[in-house]
């Protein structure tokens, strides 16, 4: 039997994950991987045990379908997006622990940009707005921080890329230094309205064009893994950020058609088509994934806390063993209890983009459980996923019939009710809600005839739960009310 293999490299783990030609998964393997913390606000990864993991779950992966190199028809990469890694061309070694997309060390150049009235500018040409999420200012810290690096930057020596680049260039033995369009476009330094890394942008970040990666199109064939690895031979012919990767795989390839994964934190996609365009209630304009040589247009929310507060409820406060006990407790109340949580760890996304708000949890009372606590965890995934529909609502007058889901939270029917409740509108989960991963496998399989169309792929698409708001609106409204409150004192932290 003839597969497709995804590499699915996120924030706090790596997946391996075998699709038939079904679009059925076939094997999985994850492993997690260490988060390091060094101070308030930064966070970061050993660029080293990114590949080690993702390595060691592919292999995995293809041991328990009992297959071999020779049966995968294709790879296709899909990662965390923004975070930075930075190594030395001649050697692969990273010269400083990679910059997750989390961290905010840099939210003072980036006012310090806005304050020059730089950021006009920047998202006329990148859809994007200065923040730290992205991956430009990171980069200029890693040459301003690590000694010698700048020097040695502008001599050529040094390669930056996102995590697809890096996991491509370490399985290929730096015979390829490329990223897509899609991961380009979330650097601040690619511009989509031209398709191409931009001179001026270089200048203002201060960036070597040397160092950047070719960029290449989400599906098309790349090059083969080296036969040292335990994949070789296989040719890569799909990449893409997650999000996009997770926004094909959904099958929204039409303008309006939007999507909500689940992750370490949310993103909301919504397709708008070839045209760009810039929005009109602070989300970002990035470029989406095509199985077509063209730029193709979505507009985007990203919330930088999503499942990411149940691990906090975890590891932080212990309430939970794992992460999957947290639906059974939050099921042990009938409601929150009038807790509202704003996970505000690491400032606000969209649409707020606030670097400064704080995390806030309020409400509690003297009869408030870990239930209510946890519940409220639970629920401010939903309100703010929320927030975002709406402003991405405010951008077209077609109303959304329904809200597609995937990714590990949205396994949870206590947060998808709530959802679609707090919506308003439907909410529809796919039988494999593993869309990041099919989507790069799509992509993949497109580019080498694995499948043989698009169409082909619309036709296997079965939709496993629809999920039907059941609350009052005058409590939906109230319930959105208090939430929005909740944002506002958040807000006022730093203040």
């Amino acid at each position: 039997m003839s597969y497709i293999l995804a590499l699915d490299q996120g924030t706090t783990s790596s997946r391996a994950i075998l699709f038939d030609e079904a679009g059925a998964i076939a094997a999985v393997a994850q492993h997690e991987f260490r988060q390091f913390y060094p101070q308030a606000g930064w966070v970061e990864h050993d660029p080293v045990e990114i590949f080690t993991s993702q390595l060691s779950c592919a292999v995995e992966a293809l041991a328990k379908a009992g297959a071999a190199p020779k049966d995968v028809a294709a790879l296709g990469i899909t990662n965390q997006r923004e975070t930075v890694i930075v190594w030395e061309r001649q050697t692969g070694k990273p010269i400083h622990p990679a910059i997750v997309w989390q961290d905010r060390r840099t939210a003072a150049q980036c006012s310090a940009l806005e304050e020059t009235g730089a950021g006009e500018m920047v998202s006329s040409k990148t859809g994007l707005v200065l923040d730290p999420y992205f991956s430009a200012t990171k980069v200029a810290w890693i040459l301003d921080h690590v000694p010698g690096a700048r020097a040695r930057a502008e001599r050529g020596e040094l390669a930056f890329g996102t995590v697809d680049s890096w996991l491509i260039w370490n399985l290929t033995q730096g015979a390829h230094h490329v990223t897509d369009v899609t991961n380009a476009s979330r650097t601040l330094l690619f511009n989509i309205v031209t398709g191409a890394w931009d001179e001026e942008l270089l200048r203002l970040f201060k960036i070597p064009a040397s160092m950047l990666p070719e960029v290449v199109w989400s599906s098309q064939r790349v090059g083969e893994v080296t036969s040292q690895l335990g994949l070789g031979g296989v040719t890569i012919a799909g990449i893409a950020g997650d999000q996009q990767a997770a926004l094909f795989g959904q099958l929204c390839w039409s303008a309006g058609q939007a999507k909500n994964t689940y992750g370490t934190g949310c993103f909301l996609l919504q397709n708008i088509g070839t045209q760009f365009t810039r929005s009109k209630h602070r989300l970002i304009t990035t470029l989406a994934a095509s199985a077509r040589p063209r730029l193709e247009y979505a507009l985007e929310g990203s919330i930088f806390i999503g499942g990411a507060v149940v691990q906090w409820l975890r590891d932080n406060l212990k309430l939970i063993e794992t992460s999957a006990d947290v639906e059974a407790l939050a099921a042990s109340v009938p409601d929150a209890g009038g807790v509202v949580f704003v996970p505000a760890f690491v400032g606000l996304g969209a649409p707020h983009w606030d670097p400064h708000a704080g995390g806030l949890l309020i409400g509690l009372r003297r009869d408030t459980r870990p239930g209510h606590i946890a519940r409220a965890a639970l629920e401010s995934i939903a309100f703010q996923v929320a927030d975002v529909l709406e402003a991405v609502q405010g951008e077209t007058a077609t109303p959304l019939d329904a809200l597609r889901v995937d990714g590990g939270a949205a396994v949870n029917p206590l947060l998808m009710q709530f959802q679609a409740d707090i919506l308003g509108v439907p909410v529809v989960r796919p039988q494999v809600t593993e869309t990041t991963a099919l989507g790069a496998a799509y992509l993949a399989g497109l580019a080498t005839g694995f499948w043989p169309s698009a169409a082909a792929l619309s036709d296997q698409r079965r939709n496993d739960t629809r999920f039907e708001p059941r609350m009052d609106p005058n409590d939906r409204s109230q319930r959105r009310a208090r939430w929005r409150q909740a944002v506002e004192r958040s807000k006022q932290w730093a203040e």
